[in-house]
């Protein structure tokens, strides 16, 4: 499974493709399991230079469930800023960012995945 992402270029703020625009929660996402509309999808975002900046698919793993990114970039920028847990799109919890925080994957060291984590 994949899932297109960029910069939202008024704020900075990650955000996610869903079904022809832009939505900022990891949750909303428009999922693919094949690479032809993932292309047509990252090609229509990179033709809104005015809207988003740096789209590019990512990969998905299972978690818990739910569709979380393999890696640990991907998965600290769906969380949020990871310096409180109280902070950003991981503030809200629920099953999504339950999956998010549990997901296993490219992490390079334990130490980084640990603060994903948080308790």
């Amino acid at each position: 499974m994949k899932a297109i992402t960029a910069n939202r270029l008024l704020d900075g703020e990650v955000v996610f493709w869903k079904g022809g625009q832009w939505v900022e929660r990891f949750g909303e996402a428009e999922l693919f399991d094949t690479d032809e509309p993932v292309e047509a999808a990252v090609a229509t975002g990179k033709g809104q230079p005015t809207v988003v900046v740096d789209v590019y698919p990512i990969d998905l793993i299972e978690s818990e469930g739910r569709w979380a990114p393999l890696s640990y970039r991907e998965r600290i920028r769906a969380l949020g800023p990871t310096n409180e847990p109280t902070h950003g799109k991981q503030a809200e919890g629920g099953d999504v960012v339950e999956a998010l925080r549990h997901a296993a994957g490219a992490a390079r060291s334990t130490g980084r995945v640990d603060l994903i984590r948080r308790k």
